[in-house]
């Protein structure tokens, strides 16, 4: 049973931003940029099931908590989205995110366009970045040039890059990637808490 939680707008409120965009586009490098040179804006921590990797802190890269605390959390509506990947459940929290926003603090939330559908599902005034690579030739070599992965996997996840950069119309507004730097500026300037409007 889906539980339904819609939120209510707070006049005056910062806006929740979202940034999302196809596999490889540098959604990461560019939320990471961002931490290093706008420490005003603070970086939404997902909940995961799956174990702590090797350097890892719980509370820094995620919440990790266990399946049945997942699933409490889902129950009672504790998230904006969550998604299942490779057996592990992947949550954003609510409550932090709201608690930020209400304050007039800036939050950015890196999710996959899944995710981004479901914010916008429960927190329809949120603004949703779409990433995008300087051109598919470009996104191509990013994705093949991790040389991390086999044939099989890189034409998956060139499949599946087709289908979200034909999603780009669902989204308010694109930044092109062409650098870490030019686009974590201008993400940063969108994440500026717009001015209340006073008759």
């Amino acid at each position: 049973m889906t539980v339904e939680h819609r939120d209510t707008e707070v006049p005056g409120a910062a806006r929740l931003t979202v940034l999302s965009g196809p596999s490889g586009v540098g959604k990461t490098t560019v939320s990471e940029e961002i931490q290093q040179r706008y420490p005003q804006i603070w970086l939404s921590v997902s909940a995961t099931t799956r174990p702590p990797r090797p350097g890892e802190t719980d509370g820094v890269q995620y919440h990790f908590v266990d399946h049945a605390r997942f699933d409490q959390m889902l129950a009672a509506g504790d998230f904006l989205e969550w998604a299942e990947y490779a057996g592990n459940l992947y949550g954003t929290p609510r409550e932090p995110v709201q608690d930020r926003l209400a304050v007039g603090l800036p939050a950015l939330l890196v999710i996959d366009l899944r995710g981004a559908r479901q914010v916008r599902e429960a927190m329809p005034n949120a603004q949703l970045i779409f990433l995008a690579p300087p051109s598919w030739e470009e996104l191509v070599r990013r994705l093949v040039g991790r040389g991390t992965e086999d044939e099989d996997t890189i034409r998956r996840r060139l499949e599946h890059a087709r289908a979200e950069l034909a999603a780009e119309a669902e989204f308010d507004r694109t930044i092109v990637n062409h650098s870490v730097e030019q686009a974590a500026a201008e993400l940063a300037a969108l994440l500026a808490p717009e001015p209340s409007r006073q008759a």
